[in-house]
């Protein structure tokens, strides 16, 4: 009786051990991008890959560039990003990451390896700057396990000084915008202002007027408005001998939550010597209204001598 008993619960136990080994799996999840991956699922990866990021974000939060660039391919960072972010550390009074959580993944019959990590970052910068943020970062690793490429993406702290948004729209007459925040806008205003400014400064009027929309307002310093077509420019530049125009600061910005149509702030010095000798010399602070299409629509100006 005793034996029969032994026997059954053996048995039992056998059942309840392949009863758990069928309800879980080794691999899970799906890629569904792009690519041969496509459809493949993920496994975890190992012990190693964990410890090499923990090891990582030792070496960084003590600056210990040697050792941090080490768990990099060759490929991943070159001369200059290594100078760039050696600069970009030493410029920290401070600076922490702690990993709080560590995924080491593989594609499933597949040669792909990453290590998904999310932690508790703060800089205190030697100027005073300070950031605190929670990252969400994408380590991918070559086949010896260093990484070769890198994302991220980072939920702010509110003990942070700089915001991506802030501010407040008003308007001169009460509108839906009223109250909202700017953010940065980037629709490529920057390098068009710094392409319009130095064909300017080249006297170039084809490439100025790259910048603008076939019709345009400008309202200057004086308080004069004006309409101008494109093919106005053309004698722009007839009665000048020579121009200067040295930029200081561009802030692209737009109203949060509205469309792409876009504001940009442009501080400068312009000078400019006519034909006659007469100079022209002013502080120059102007906003530039991006239009849909990308293009210059108007311009306020406001100036110093």
């Amino acid at each position: 009786m005793k034996k029969r008993t032994r026997v059954y619960r053996v048995a039992a136990m056998a059942v309840l051990c392949l009863t758990v080994l069928s309800s879980c799996t080794s691999s899970g999840g799906v890629w569904l991008g792009e690519g041969e991956a496509n459809g493949k699922a993920y496994t975890f990866g190992t012990p190693t890959e964990t410890e090499m990021l923990q090891a990582l974000a030792k070496a960084y939060s003590e600056k210990d560039t040697e050792t941090l660039f080490s768990y990099y391919a060759d490929d991943f960072v070159d001369e200059k990003s290594r100078k760039d972010l050696s600069e970009w550390l030493e410029s920290m009074e401070s600076i922490t990451m702690t990993p709080y959580k560590v995924i080491p993944l593989h594609q499933k019959d597949g040669d792909f390896k990453q290590v998904l990590a999310w932690s508790k970052e703060e800089r205190i910068a030697k100027n005073g700057s300070y950031e605190k943020l929670d990252l969400m970062e994408q380590f991918v690793l070559n086949e010896e396990g260093k990484v070769r490429r890198f994302r991220q993406w980072k939920a702010i702290d509110s003990a942070n000084f700089g915001y991506a948004s802030g501010g407040k729209f008003y308007g001169r007459k009460l509108n839906d915008n009223r109250g909202r925040p700017f953010v940065f806008s980037n629709r490529n205003e920057t390098q068009i202002i710094e392409d319009f400014v130095a064909a300017y400064n080249k006297m170039d009027v084809s490439g100025m007027m790259e910048a603008f929309a076939d019709e345009f307002e400008v309202n200057d310093y004086q308080g004069k408005k004006a309409k101008f077509k494109k093919a106005d420019l053309n004698n722009f530049f007839s009665s000048l001998k020579s121009v200067q125009w040295d930029l200081i600061s561009i802030v692209p910005i737009k109203i949060s939550n509205t469309d792409a149509a876009s504001g940009v702030i442009v501080y400068g010095h312009e000078k400019r010597v006519s034909k006659k000798g007469k100079v022209w010399d002013k502080d120059l602070m102007e906003i530039y209204y991006f239009n849909l299409e990308g293009k210059i629509s108007s311009m306020v100006q406001f100036a110093k001598p």
